[in-house]
């Protein structure tokens, strides 16, 4: 409370918002006054400092989720006043920000089940009803979509059905049954004319099909259900999968060899733990409406291969720089994306996010991991394994049906 720990815990109000923003204990605390109880679907389990496997020593550590790799069901022990805990479902289990959810809400103790397009088709109304009666879930959390931005050009019909008609099946199931949403955007609905951040209120102006998608999904979502919370982030990395941007690029310079990265496209980068801690602190405190969550500030690929290079102690000259049209992509893109909000600032500096990367990295042997040769991946400008000809680096070759596109 008296000193800055790099943490903040904003208690009833959060002052990091233009004005006080009532958080889930406001929502509490009104409760208890106008009727003298308050209930939550969380509240089913015991408070974290009543758990043997997130002990009061280990508090500081969960919150960057140093737990093990995702269950696919969580049930926390229940409270013996309590029926069992309604989970939280969420879609996309081969992708890098629903297994992220998995495991930040087993750390957090918030049951939850993860679940595979073969559980859940988000393009098929039957598929949603069958899982919402059988689940019965308090709030969905929707990482499934299309990701890969180049093949969306000549696959549009696929990347709108997947990344628009199943966001809206979403809504409009979820608002039926009164359970929470919460879908996620990008930073390609932008085009990229200004020179400032983008607000939630700026004018949307996709450049590609797979933006187009998210701004078609952003409608429909919010015309079905007013209430959805639907995130707009930029590119994101994390420490827990060997495929994303920043691993490949330590591990690509760690070997001495050349890492090709855009030098004339400006993003906001997001780590993915903070994305998901934020996320679950809206959704309880029961935000809607369109949010911008990305770490503050602003980076070219090329500038942030070459800061956690400088971080890991590693030689940022292995960094080759490149423009924009040397990496041949099919879709074009905005140069400038940069994502900054209007209703709150909630996620720490990308410098702080960078020093947590390299801290919390479970892939520090992937400083070895796959990824050489010189080749520019044709999603993110990452550099690709030799022997593949599919242009692409790991993440967007082995990437399922979860995520948001992690770079251009």
């Amino acid at each position: 409370m008296t000193a800055e720990r790099g943490f903040y815990e904003p208690g009833v109000f959060d002052m990091r918002a233009p004005r006080p923003r009532p958080t889930a204990l406001a929502w509490m605390t009104h409760a208890l006054a106008t009727r003298g109880k308050f209930e939550h679907p969380v509240l089913a389990s015991p408070g974290w400092w009543r758990r043997d496997e997130r002990p009061e020593a280990n508090f500081a550590a969960s919150l960057h989720g140093d737990s093990p790799a995702p269950y696919a069901t969580y049930v926390p022990p229940r409270r013996a006043d309590a029926g069992q805990p309604r989970p939280i479902l969420i879609s996309g289990a081969t992708g890098t920000l629903g297994r992220a959810f998995a495991r930040l809400c087993t750390t957090r103790g918030i049951a939850f089940r993860l679940l595979s397009r073969q559980d859940m088709d988000i393009t098929s109304p039957e598929s949603v009803e069958r899982a919402l009666e059988r689940y019965q879930p308090w709030a969905v959390i929707n990482a499934a979509g299309y990701v890969r931005v180049d093949d969306a050009e000549v696959d549009a019909e696929r990347c709108f059905r997947e990344n628009a008609l199943g966001p809206e099946l979403l809504a409009a199931a979820c608002g039926a049954r009164d359970v929470r949403l919460v879908t996620f955007s990008s930073d390609l609905v932008f085009g990229g004319e200004r020179r400032s951040a983008y607000l939630e209120s700026n004018r949307v102006q996709p450049l590609n099909q797979y933006g187009h998608s998210k701004v078609e999904a952003e409608r429909r979502v919010l015309e079905r259900m007013p209430d959805a919370l639907v995130v707009r982030t930029g590119a994101f990395f994390g420490p827990w999968d060997h495929h994303n941007f920043l691993t490949l690029a330590l591990g690509t310079i760690a070997r001495g060899e050349r890492f090709a990265a855009v030098e004339d496209v400006v993003v906001s980068p997001t780590y993915v733990p903070d994305l998901v801690h934020t996320c679950l602190d809206l959704l309880m405190d029961e935000a809607t409406g369109v949010w911008h969550l990305t770490n503050e500030g602003e980076v070219t690929w090329a500038e942030l291969a070459t800061q956690a290079a400088r971080l890991a102690g590693l030689n940022p000259r292995h960094v080759e720089a490149r423009p924009l049209e040397s990496f041949g992509w099919t879709a074009p893109r905005p140069r400038y994306s940069v994502l900054a909000s209007e209703r709150a600032q909630l996620m720490p500096p990308l410098t702080k996010a960078l020093e947590r990367y390299l801290e919390e990295d479970e892939i520090k042997p992937a400083r070895r991991v796959s990824g050489g040769g010189r080749a520019a991946c044709a999603e993110c400008g990452g550099t690709v394994d030799e022997g593949h000809g599919d242009g692409r680096c790991g993440l967007h070759r082995k990437r399922g049906d979860g995520g948001v596109a992690a770079g251009g």
